[in-house]
């Protein structure tokens, strides 16, 4: 590390990446994940050294990195390698709205960048102020299924069910949402997503396009609320499903605009 912030960092998810070039500060990074697609030109400007429970561990080395960020304990082993290797390594293991914006805010500190990075938060949270306004005068609120996979089915994690909230619906399975991993979040009786009735059924399965005509046609799903009305939409998963920038802009946007359409009748 020369000077005083790291200037040569490997990123293992998309998030951290958005997040340094919307600060400004794209030039510090000298890898990154696969899975990266945002900011489009990432790909085309920085070498790609990871999958998400994968990476070429040499190649980061061979990079030269004086500092690599990942996310979560499914990056654990890839962690351990690299710390084995000599490397620093920050593993964010952040689930929620709140802790993403403390992502962003941290992450800005950690290159110099935390003036820029507190306002970009700021921002992100005055979005967040409108939305809950304006969901403040819907007259009703639609139950939401958030579906993450469908085989079998994982219903959404904490960011996304909060973000549901504050566009003006109700996740109909908050008591899974608070679970960090996927496994505790697989739905075991289909049927229970049934009872529950939803409004509107979101799906954003991560890696694969959803298919609305095959959740529609599930055996006894004609007996909910939106499968007669037909208010199934998918999310890409890019857009909602990595805990950054990305979620809390576009995600939330296209999470308001299928709320208020439906709240609006």
């Amino acid at each position: 590390m020369k000077g005083n912030y790291p200037e040569r960092i490997v990123c293992l998810t998309e998030e951290t990446t958005e997040t340094l070039y919307l600060l400004g500060e794209e030039d510090r990074i000298v890898g990154i994940s696969g899975f990266t697609v945002r900011p489009p030109r990432a790909r085309k400007e920085k070498p790609r050294v990871s999958a998400f429970t994968s990476a070429k561990i040499d190649r980061i080395v061979a990079l030269e990195p004086d500092l690599v960020l990942g996310f979560s304990d499914l990056q654990a082993d890839i962690a351990a390698e690299l710390i084995r290797r000599g490397i620093t390594v920050l593993v964010f293991n952040h689930r929620s709205v709140q802790e993403i914006l403390s992502m962003i805010r941290t992450l800005g500190a950690m290159v110099g960048a935390g003036q820029r990075a507190d306002e970009l938060a700021g921002a992100y949270e005055n979005n967040i102020d409108s939305s809950l306004v304006r969901a403040a005068d819907f007259t009703r609120r639609p139950k939401v299924y958030f579906e993450e996979w469908d085989n079998p089915q994982i219903s959404g994690i904490c960011w996304v069910s909060e973000l549901i909230e504050i566009a003006g619906g109700d996740d109909i399975f908050p008591e899974l949402a608070v679970c960090p991993d996927g496994k505790s979040r697989i739905i075991g009786d289909p049927d229970e997503v049934v009872r529950r009735a939803p409004d509107i059924i979101i799906g954003s399965w991560c890696g694969k396009k959803f298919r609305p005509e095959k959740v529609a046609a599930r055996q006894g799903w004609d007996a909910i609320p939106a499968v007669q009305n037909g208010d199934i939409y998918e999310i890409k998963s890019a857009e909602i499903l990595q805990p950054g920038p990305a979620a809390l802009t576009d995600g939330l946007e296209q999470l308001q605009e299928i709320i208020a359409n439906w709240a609006h009748g």
